[in-house]
Protein backbone atom coordinates (compact mmCIF):
# COMPACT_ATOMS: atom_id res chain seq x y z
CA UNK A 1 0.00 0.00 0.00
CA UNK A 2 3.07 2.28 0.07
CA UNK A 3 2.06 5.27 -1.98
CA UNK A 4 -1.31 4.27 -2.89
CA UNK A 5 -4.01 7.07 -2.77
CA UNK A 6 -7.76 7.00 -1.75
CA UNK A 7 -10.08 9.49 -2.23
CA UNK A 8 -11.91 10.52 1.12
CA UNK A 9 -15.32 12.25 1.45
CA UNK A 10 -15.54 14.15 4.68
CA UNK A 11 -18.65 15.08 5.94
CA UNK A 12 -19.25 17.34 9.35
CA UNK A 13 -22.16 15.42 11.24
CA UNK A 14 -23.92 17.68 13.61
CA UNK A 15 -25.29 15.11 15.80
CA UNK A 16 -21.64 13.88 16.51
CA UNK A 17 -20.14 17.17 16.38
CA UNK A 18 -17.30 15.91 14.46
CA UNK A 19 -16.16 14.46 11.19
CA UNK A 20 -17.30 11.70 9.12
CA UNK A 21 -15.08 10.46 6.29
CA UNK A 22 -16.10 7.66 4.19
CA UNK A 23 -13.50 5.53 1.39
CA UNK A 24 -15.75 5.23 -1.69
CA UNK A 25 -13.06 3.32 -3.43
CA UNK A 26 -13.64 0.59 -0.06
CA UNK A 27 -17.05 -0.32 0.52
CA UNK A 28 -17.87 -0.05 4.02
CA UNK A 29 -14.60 1.54 5.18
CA UNK A 30 -15.49 5.05 7.57
CA UNK A 31 -13.92 6.45 10.32
CA UNK A 32 -14.74 9.50 12.47
CA UNK A 33 -13.25 12.21 14.54
CA UNK A 34 -13.61 15.32 16.45
CA UNK A 35 -11.64 17.61 13.96
CA UNK A 36 -10.37 17.07 10.27
CA UNK A 37 -7.08 16.34 11.53
CA UNK A 38 -8.09 13.54 13.58
CA UNK A 39 -10.42 11.65 11.63
CA UNK A 40 -7.98 11.63 8.93
CA UNK A 41 -5.78 10.28 11.09
CA UNK A 42 -8.34 7.57 11.57
CA UNK A 43 -9.02 6.83 8.57
CA UNK A 44 -5.57 6.25 7.47
CA UNK A 45 -5.98 3.25 10.61
CA UNK A 46 -9.45 2.26 9.23
CA UNK A 47 -7.97 2.07 5.26
CA UNK A 48 -4.85 -0.23 6.50
CA UNK A 49 -7.36 -2.35 8.36
CA UNK A 50 -9.89 -2.82 5.38
CA UNK A 51 -7.12 -4.07 3.24
CA UNK A 52 -5.75 -5.96 5.27
CA UNK A 53 -8.53 -8.29 6.26
CA UNK A 54 -9.31 -7.95 2.77
CA UNK A 55 -6.11 -9.68 1.67
CA UNK A 56 -6.15 -11.88 4.84
CA UNK A 57 -9.13 -13.46 3.11
CA UNK A 58 -7.53 -14.13 -0.66
CA UNK A 59 -8.80 -10.91 -1.78
CA UNK A 60 -5.63 -8.92 -2.70
CA UNK A 61 -7.37 -6.88 -5.89
CA UNK A 62 -10.50 -6.28 -4.18
CA UNK A 63 -10.67 -2.45 -4.22
CA UNK A 64 -10.99 -1.13 -8.13
CA UNK A 65 -11.29 2.77 -8.81
CA UNK A 66 -15.40 3.73 -9.03
CA UNK A 67 -16.30 7.01 -10.70
CA UNK A 68 -17.55 9.31 -7.66
CA UNK A 69 -19.37 12.08 -8.54
CA UNK A 70 -19.93 14.79 -5.63
CA UNK A 71 -21.83 18.14 -6.02
CA UNK A 72 -24.88 19.98 -4.41
CA UNK A 73 -28.70 19.80 -4.32
CA UNK A 74 -31.08 22.69 -3.41
CA UNK A 75 -34.24 21.52 -1.93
Amino acid sequence: MVGRRFRVVIMYDPEYAGYVVDVPELVGCMSQGKTIDEALNNIKDAIKGWLYVEEKHGRKDVYEVREVFLGEVTV
